[in-house]
């Protein structure tokens, strides 16, 4: 007669085969997505790495989730198979905000972090920003743009208000070069 226990998993191998399932499933090809060192970004010939590389991923390939197909009213290329976001808006909001030190982008969540930038010739002053880009089509709510802002004090950094017209000029540059993007994109 056979033993009992060999028709069934022990116990520890019931609970260690979906867990390792899991990581393995994890563990996917990570070299698609990674963060960016703002000193590697602010290089300039990583700066053009990466910039072409979401331009190319806008347009071809990439991750898929959740279906594939284009939006109804939204142009071929516009947000590609790659990205999760609009790649004219994309591009428009790096090429606007590169005149701050990057922290990180994730093209797939449509999220530029800027890092602390003080205006040529100003020490007592600094401005940071984090940009969103809101959706696969090129609308003009397809961007947010928060600003902010901190002035040294006797104890060292404290925040200080933004003019909210601060954030809708950055917006309405964004929203100016995505159309010269696209109006370049469409006479190739």
């Amino acid at each position: 007669m056979k033993n009992p226990r060999t028709r069934f998993l022990s116990p520890r191998v019931a609970l260690l085969l979906p867990l390792g399932l899991i990581m393995a499933a994890c563990s996917g090809d990570s070299s698609q997505v990674r963060e960016v060192e703002r000193d590697e970004y602010n290089t300039g010939s990583r700066r053009e790495q990466l910039l072409r590389a979401t331009s190319a991923a806008g347009t071809s390939g990439g991750i898929t989730i959740f279906g594939g197909g284009t939006e109804k009213g939204q142009e071929s290329g516009a947000g590609g198979g790659g990205l999760g976001v609009n790649a004219f808006l994309w591009r428009a909001t790096l090429d606007t905000l590169s005149f701050m030190p990057l922290a990180s982008a994730d093209p797939f969540g449509g999220v530029i972090i800027t890092d602390w930038h003080a205006p040529g010739g100003v020490s007592n002053e600094r401005f940071k920003a984090t940009a969103y880009v809101l959706g696969r089509q090129l609308r003009s709510d397809g961007v947010r743009i928060a600003v902010f802002r901190q002035v040294r004090g006797p104890g060292g950094w404290v925040d200080a208000p933004v003019s909210t017209a601060t954030a809708a000029e950055l917006e309405d540059k964004v929203l100016t070069r995505a159309r010269e993007l696209r109006s370049q994109s469409a006479g190739r």
